[in-house]
């Protein structure tokens, strides 16, 4: 790893300041040496701006304590080297200790372009019984292939089953030119959100609707209206009592002919449990629905934990 500039640990800070990343991902090292290298006060302050001022915290906030928490450690930062009063990094959390917490802040994540996808989520994980009010790391990798094969929705109808709060959809529809892109979702809070954040991130809502799909029972009318080319999916493979279902949808979509063709589906899982992950497989299998797994690198893009084992499949007849 080279030396990062100074402009390099900034611009690292606000992504994973906007992302919610861990507080371990930040460059605190380098942050170390440029407060030893340059005035303390002007870095922080140039922090401070493109973070908590920044006009994107100030209209779509990460969590207020995940804010504090961050404010704190760039006041240590301050203290440690002993340097002069920077009055507004004490102001602002003054600020944040008397501002009541809620339910909802925002994720921002920024695209190559420099274009900034901010989106409603819950600070809890699990909310109103469902998982669906977060981002989860494979939505954000299949974001990240997305960016990568754009030529692979070029003038296609994509269907995303279990979008969630939107990400990869929002990505998708923002880097592609696609003809039509149908986000779905089963859970009614998930798609109130969902929507919301669709119509606060995509301008151009002409070719993009939002369906309520419930796996079990997708009529063939539905089917038919729908006419996806591609389908994808992030993180729908983790409980092995929906997996059946899942397969059985993802038979019925893809031997459903659009315009000559069979359709193809593109799935990123984190393998938690690699029992349920290989129960998916066997199941596809067994629907006579073939699948390879997509090894290519795919460059990380936004601030998660790339640790996790993410694995990414084509499944096709």
């Amino acid at each position: 790893m080279g030396h990062k500039t100074r402009k390099d640990v900034i611009q690292t800070f606000q992504v994973n300041f906007f992302g919610m990343g861990l507080f371990n991902t930040f460059p605190w090292d380098s942050l170390d040496k440029e407060l030893t290298t340059s005035k303390p006060s002007d870095i922080l302050m140039d922090i401070l701006q493109k973070t908590c001022l920044h006009p994107i915290c100030l209209k779509h906030p990460p969590s207020l304590k995940y804010r504090r928490r961050f404010l704190t450690e760039l006041i240590k930062k301050h203290e440690m080297v002993a340097a002069e009063p920077l009055d507004v990094l004490y102001e602002a959390l003054g600020e944040l200790m008397c501002a009541q917490e809620e339910d909802l802040c925002y994720k921002t994540y920024f695209l190559p372009t420099g274009d900034a996808v901010s989106l409603a989520e819950n600070v809890a994980l699990i909310a109103q019984g469902t998982t669906g009010l977060v981002t989860w790391e494979a939505a954000l990798y299949l974001a990240e292939w997305a960016l990568e094969n754009t030529h692979i929705f070029k003038s296609k109808t994509v269907l995303e089953l279990g979008s969630g709060i939107g990400l990869t959809g929002i990505v998708v529809c923002r880097s592609s030119s696609l003809t039509k892109y149908i986000f779905s979702d089963c859970h009614k809070t998930v798609l109130q959100r969902l929507k919301k954040n669709i119509t606060n991130c995509l301008t151009n809502r002409a070719s993009v609707s939002v369906e309520e799909l419930h796996w079990e029972n997708v009529s063939d009318e539905q089917l038919q209206r729908i006419q996806a080319n591609t389908i994808i999916a992030a993180d729908v493979v983790y409980d092995p009592d929906i997996i059946a279902c899942l397969v059985k949808l993802l038979s019925r979509l893809l031997n459903c002919k659009v315009q000559e063709n069979h359709p193809d589906a593109y799935i990123a899982s984190t393998v938690r449990n690699p029992q349920t992950y290989d129960c998916f497989k066997k199941e596809l299998e067994r629907a006579g629905l073939r699948h390879v797994v997509m090894k290519d690198s795919v460059t990380q893009v936004f601030p998660y934990n790339r640790a996790s084992t993410i694995e990414m499949i084509k499944i096709y007849i």
